[in-house]
């Protein structure tokens, strides 16, 4: 069912911080750093996968990431909502249930086997695709996934996550080059924000996570093992 309220941006974003922090998807550490995909350090790690044993809050994100694509994009812009392997999946099965779409999603690489497919579900020619995930970092690894729905013939412009680092500046300009708009509901500065306001950690993990938000590059360099 399409949603048919339509909260501001602002509040989205500050109510999506407020449950990601009441669920535990939230980690501050400045003492021991979480080692990131990348390989390097960071005193924050989000994950987004717990959302999906929340119902109540994982149906109102999901609301928050339909209207907002909805509002951005255009009510009748895409044709196919696609996941990502493996964490954007039962989101897109989710958004595509309330805006009424087929569902596909993308393999990281060919399964090895049988048609040695990227893409499970039908997906046609021309079909205009929605690519969701959970979270983006710097933007790279969408690329391959929009290249595999690009060889099938379809088009992919949109991109839509629930959390967006948002402390990265080349995330949208990589996205952006490629022909591919990026549509979130928070970034670490909310989540910051939302945790100074509740006292949820001790004033000096949230100043050494702020530290880190500020200039993550020299704060990873800084904290290098």
């Amino acid at each position: 069912m399409i949603p048919s309220s339509y909260p501001p941006k602002e509040e989205i974003a500050r109510l999506t911080a407020r449950m990601l922090l009441e669920i535990g998807a939230v980690n501050f550490n400045t003492d021991e750093p979480y080692t990131l995909a990348s390989g390097l350090p960071s005193p924050s790690y989000i994950d987004c996968r717990k959302l999906i044993s929340f119902p109540r809050i994982r149906a109102t994100l999901m609301d928050f990431l339909t209207v907002t694509v909805m509002r951005n994009a255009g009510f009748e812009a895409f044709d196919n909502i696609a996941g990502g392997e493996t964490a954007g999946i039962p989101f897109a099965a989710l958004v595509a249930e309330r805006m009424a779409l087929p569902m596909t999603y993308v393999r990281k690489k060919p399964k090895g086997y049988g048609r040695n497919a990227r893409i499970e579900g039908a997906m046609t020619e021309g079909q205009r695709v929605l690519l969701v995930e959970d979270l983006t970092t710097d933007g790279g690894s969408k690329l391959s996934f929009v290249d595999a729905i690009r060889e099938t013939g379809a088009t992919c412009g949109h991109t839509a996550v629930i959390f967006y680092y948002g402390i990265f500046p080349e995330t949208e300009k990589t996205l952006g080059d490629h022909g591919v708009a990026l549509h979130y509901l928070c970034t670490w500065w909310d989540v910051l924000a939302e945790a100074k306001s509740q006292g949820a950690f001790d004033a000096q993990t949230l100043a050494g996570v702020e530290s880190f938000l500020t200039d993550p590059r020299a704060w990873q360099e800084a904290h290098r093992r």
